[in-house]
């Protein structure tokens, strides 16, 4: 059987009534997506599963519907509209729990479809920029295809693996999705700073990608041996790796080594961490496993949200009833960072949409779901300064939240919650 093929040509195994599960994110198979849709009028029922990726999906056209549905276990931009337009659905689980899900056969893989470096002299290669749950898509695929690419930055970690695991190879050479740095605003740099605020030496980190995310971490360039434990990362943390502040040194899980299940960035990200042993890349049910989480002492997690209601519900995956996003990791690191000796879990968000509504909200949208409980926060920060909700009663909790809001919004949240409370 020959290995190396056209995409065309690997693409030919997919049969109808087959699940294919594509790498996620930057490592997006874009190039066997497409040979794929071109199959569309042979094909019809294949359903193609991820987590959130970057590019061109044209397999999640509605015209396909009869050829492909798409299964979104994090729902991203390319991919949203097949909610509504009934070519898509969206499955809730935590990454942490995503790999089990295949490796307990509750959702079997047919082929999986990925996107690796070549082979070293020992026919060794990686998948880069992404593991997230692909090696146990790839343990239990039927038959894994491999986009080949110059390109793809060679990681240490679990996303090694040897030629003779993958069924067929089609060589590229495109260069892998980067996002380019965005300057913070003037409200993103204050919640930048209050979360810096929070942040003592020798604590490790998880953030994600953004300008909040990016405004806290330049504020961190005097801090002292910070670890870093992220589900992902970005830019951001270069600078602070050049300069030592990032040394990992006093991390409870894998320490003297950052540990992510996947990073997306600009080109300076993947040159950074090409060939680089201070990166380790793992699988998402280790990397989010709260159980290691929680052994980093001073653990940091600071997430995001679309909405928090005054008693400190957090909606972090969709508007009303409206998917957007997904459940992710939030509540793994969220709960890891509480039971850390030292730890913090922080909620960061704009007061204000674009629109100039509210964010903080007497109660969430009907339809909203709670991703993260009122049990489990402890901060939530705004550009209007930081909410403590640890050990605070409703009452405290609602006072101090409206203090964060928006001052234009204050009054209407303070007495939208009280009339629903006296309403029950």
């Amino acid at each position: 059987m020959r290995k190396y093929v056209t995409a065309a040509e690997a693409v030919k195994v997919v049969k109808s009534g087959d699940r294919v599960y594509l790498q996620a994110a930057a490592a997006a198979p874009t190039e066997l997506t497409n040979a794929l849709s071109d199959r569309a009028s042979e094909l019809r029922n294949v359903e193609i599963c991820h987590l959130h990726t970057e590019g061109e999906a044209r397999y999640a056209h509605p015209d396909l519907a009869e050829s492909f549905h798409v299964n979104s276990f994090f729902i991203g931009a390319n991919v949203r509209h097949t909610l509504k337009a009934g070519n898509g659905s969206y499955t809730p689980v935590f990454l942490s729990e995503l790999p089990l899900l295949f490796r307990k056969n509750v959702i079997p893989i047919d082929v999986a479809f990925i996107h690796v470096s070549p082979p070293d002299l020992h026919g060794y290669c990686s998948l880069g920029v992404s593991v997230e749950a692909t090696v146990a898509a790839i343990e239990n695929a039927k038959i894994v295809i491999a986009q080949v690419n110059p390109k793809m930055p060679r990681t240490f970690g679990d996303g090694i693996l040897h030629v003779s695991e993958i069924d067929y190879l089609v060589e590229v050479d495109t260069p892998i999705y980067a996002h380019a740095v965005e300057s913070p605003s003037p409200e993103e740099e204050k919640i930048g700073s209050y979360i810096a605020s929070l942040i003592e030496d020798r604590s490790t980190l998880q953030m994600g990608i953004g300008s909040i995310p990016n405004a806290a971490l330049k504020q961190l360039i005097h801090h002292k041996d910070l670890g870093l434990h992220t589900e992902m990362f970005s830019d951001g943390v270069i600078d602070l790796i050049e300069k030592e502040v990032i040394t990992c040194k006093y991390k409870g899980t894998l320490r003297g080594r950052v540990l992510a299940t996947f990073l997306i960035g600009s080109q300076r990200l993947y040159d950074f961490v090409h060939d680089n042993p201070f990166i380790e890349m793992k699988e998402s049910s280790m990397v989010n496993d709260t159980a290691r989480i929680r052994k980093n002492p001073n653990m940091v997690a600071i997430n995001s949200a679309i909405e928090v209601d005054v008693t400190g519900q957090v909606c972090a995956d969709s508007i009303g009833p409206r998917m957007y996003s997904g459940v992710g990791g939030q509540m793994d690191f969220i709960r890891g960072a509480s039971l850390s000796p030292g730890g913090k879990a922080i909620i960061a968000l704009p007061s204000i949409t674009k629109r100039g509504e509210s964010r903080i909200v007497p109660f969430l949208k009907q339809g909203a779901g709670v991703v993260t409980t009122r049990a489990h926060i402890h901060y939530v920060i705004t550009e209007y300064g930081i909410a403590d909700l640890y050990g605070k009663t409703l009452k405290q909790r609602a006072d101090a939240l409206v203090r964060i809001a928006h001052p234009t919004h204050q009054e209407a949240i303070e007495r939208g919650y009280y009339e629903m409370v006296q309403q029950g």
